[in-house]
C-alpha cells in the first residue's frame, strides 16, 4: 500500500484495514511459532503497512486538532 492509497482512506476504512492488518500479524506470528510461515517477507511488510496506518492515522488527528 502507498501513501496515495492511504491518504484517500476515509477514517473508517483507515481502522478497518488496520485491525486487518493486525489480524493478519497475529496469524503470522503464529505460523512462525509452529514453523509454518511460507513467506518470511510478508512479515516486514505487513508491520511497514501498520506502521503507515498508524503514522497517517496520528497526522489526522493531530490535524483535526488544530
Amino acid at each position: 500500500m502507498d501513501n496515495k492509497e492511504i491518504k484517500a482512506l476515509k477514517d473508517t476504512q483507515l481502522k478497518e484495514q488496520l485491525m486487518e492488518l493486525r489480524k493478519e500479524q497475529m496469524n503470522l506470528r503464529f505460523q512462525k511459532a509452529t514453523g509454518q510461515m511460507e513467506n518470511p517477507n510478508r512479515w516486514r511488510e505487513v508491520r511497514k503497512n501498520i506502521a503507515q496506518l498508524k503514522t497517517e492515522e496520528t497526522a489526522r488527528a493531530a490535524s483535526s486538532a488544530n
